[in-house]
């Protein structure tokens, strides 16, 4: 199914902003104790990963335009596939510092509409 670039760029914020809101009061020892909420974080950054994956092989102007796009697609990779690799304070670092700059950028790509416009 091919989307338009606007619902990967909308599910990637929503993701964005479930992660902030979850994340928001807690620690990297509430990441590395408690294995569910891990898994929801982990989760959550893959689909971001995977949205971004596809929104840069359908319309890679647009992917291009979030910094940093392919360490997150890589990361992606890292979560799905080296998850025994995986260090904590890694992914702590991307909930805390990360997501927020992910999150305005999504944002600000999502109220260009003349961006999305054409786009397939």
């Amino acid at each position: 199914m091919k989307h338009n670039p606007s619902k990967y760029l909308a599910d990637m914020l929503d993701r964005c902003q479930y992660l902030i809101g979850l994340t928001s009061g807690k620690s990297i020892e509430n990441y590395k104790r408690d294995r569910l909420f891990r898994s929801a974080i982990e989760r959550e950054l893959q689909n971001i990963g995977e949205a971004l994956r596809q929104l840069q092989s359908r319309s890679p102007d647009i992917a291009k335009k979030i910094s940093e796009y392919e360490r997150i697609i890589r990361f992606r990779h890292a979560l799905v596939h080296g998850y025994d690799v995986v260090r904590a304070d890694y992914v702590w670092d991307v909930i805390e510092i990360k997501l927020p700059i992910l999150q305005k950028e999504l944002a600000d790509l999502l109220d260009q509409k003349s961006l999305l416009d054409g786009q397939p």
